[in-house]
């Protein structure tokens, strides 16, 4: 999940694995894999690399301790 923010100042929070594309025209638009698209203020750049911090730490998370029995 990334955390981003929407045109009128509203923060909100985005599954990084549902974004399809980040376009810059000059707002950046993302297209989400349902075809939805967002507005946001953050710059394309910006955006890449919080979906990208987000995949590296997803994938260096600890896996959870299983409790003998």
């Amino acid at each position: 999940m990334i955390k981003l923010t929407r045109l009128d100042g509203e923060p909100f929070v985005l599954n990084a694995e549902l974004i399809r594309y980040v376009e810059r025209r000059p707002d950046t638009f993302i297209t989400l894999t349902s075809g939805d698209r967002i507005v946001v203020v953050e710059s394309m750049d910006v955006v890449i690399e919080r979906a990208v911090d987000y995949q590296q730490k997803k994938h260096f998370m600890p896996m959870p301790r299983v409790m003998a029995g």
